[in-house]
């Protein structure tokens, strides 16, 4: 879990901590962007695209850290550090931070679009995912979570739409880690009677260990 939030809060203190200053000498530095814009609007560009390369940045370490200490990287985390780096790397090169907010509602919707994949077909792919947090869970129970776990990602994607496209800049790197972080563990915990209704053995909370990442 610490390998999965480690770079959302990377993102969260370079945007919020890092002096203003420095970053917007070393974005005119290295892009000339902020020349013929008002301070105010450079240092909202300059904070994105430092909050965005330090999010890629921590991103590639948290896979390589996941790789060397527990020697695989999750499907979850390949397909979100994958779209951190497309699309922060789209940020950057283009100077908006839609790209790099739009990140979130893709992955969530891809999620879902997965789970639903695997109910419509048959296939538990959520149990081969996870299937180490939650022994002991009846095929039941697989598809009662597969369900849930869909329903919240597509909640989520339509929420991470509204917050980015209604709010600032700021309030939505706020809401990455003050909302969607705890409405994710809010929602595994909330999980865990049906869980256990269905043969969930527990062993010290697992079921609540795995978590997608941001």
């Amino acid at each position: 879990m610490a390998i999965d939030y480690a770079p959302l809060l990377v993102f969260f203190a370079i945007n919020f901590f890092a002096p203003a200053n420095p970053m917007m000498r070393l974005v005119g530095a290295t892009t000339g962007f902020l020349n013929d814009m008002d301070r105010v609007g450079a240092l909202v560009i300059a904070r994105v695209i430092c909050a965005t390369a330090a999010f890629i940045v921590a991103t590639i370490a948290a896979m390589i850290v996941s790789r060397v200490k527990l020697g695989r990287v999750s499907p979850m985390l390949w397909i979100s550090g994958g779209l951190v780096v497309i699309f922060g790397g789209l940020t950057i090169y283009f100077h908006d931070p839609r790209f790099i907010q739009m990140k979130p509602t893709i992955v969530y919707a891809t999620f879902a679009g997965v789970l639903v994949f695997g109910l419509a077909t048959g296939r538990p792919l959520l149990e081969g995912l996870l299937g180490s947090a939650y022994p002991g869970l009846s095929a039941l129970g697989w598809r009662k979570l597969t369900r849930n776990w869909a329903c919240f990602f597509a909640g989520m994607a339509c929420l991470n739409e509204a917050v980015w496209r209604t709010t600032s800049w700021d309030f939505w790197v706020g809401f990455k880690l003050w909302g969607a972080i705890p409405l994710t563990l809010a929602f595994a915990l909330a999980n865990i009677p049906m869980l256990l209704r269905h043969g969930l053995q527990t062993d010290g909370g697992t079921a609540a260990k795995e978590l997608p990442p941001e």
